[in-house]
């Protein structure tokens, strides 16, 4: 007998991946979409900045038109995350460019992600 699937019926969890606990630590593998007008947003541009990642982990800021190409694949980051995701994508995220899928849009656990990408080896040798 085979099982039977039933519907979610709940909303979609939230991406709260890590880098380090399911993700590999490795330049130029990481996105991070920001928003416009957003001071989490802005933190985690100055976070970038001031740790040295800008080179390592590429950003996107993201306007207020939602048909604009970082929406678009934003959305599909966040279709890839979440099998029924049908919420609104949140930002900021970071997101594997490797799988395609959104691994956090949490901004405390996405400046602590940048913070252990800092100080891993291979981040301080691509700089």
């Amino acid at each position: 007998m085979s099982p039977t699937v039933l519907p979610r019926t709940g909303p979609a969890p939230a991406p709260r991946g890590r880098i380090g606990a399911g993700f590999s630590p490795v330049p130029h593998r990481y996105h991070l979409y920001l928003y416009a007008g957003c001071p989490r947003s802005a933190r985690l541009a100055e976070a970038l900045a001031r740790l040295g990642l800008a080179d390592s982990v590429a950003a996107t800021v993201l306007g207020t038109d939602p048909d604009g190409p970082g929406h678009a694949a934003l959305r599909l980051a966040y279709a890839a995350a979440g099998h029924h995701h049908d919420g609104t994508p949140a930002v900021a995220a970071l997101c594997d460019t490797w799988s395609g899928r959104v691994v956090s849009d949490h901004a405390p656990d996405i400046l602590d992600d940048l913070r252990f990408l800092a100080a891993h080896p291979a981040f301080r040798t691509a700089r």
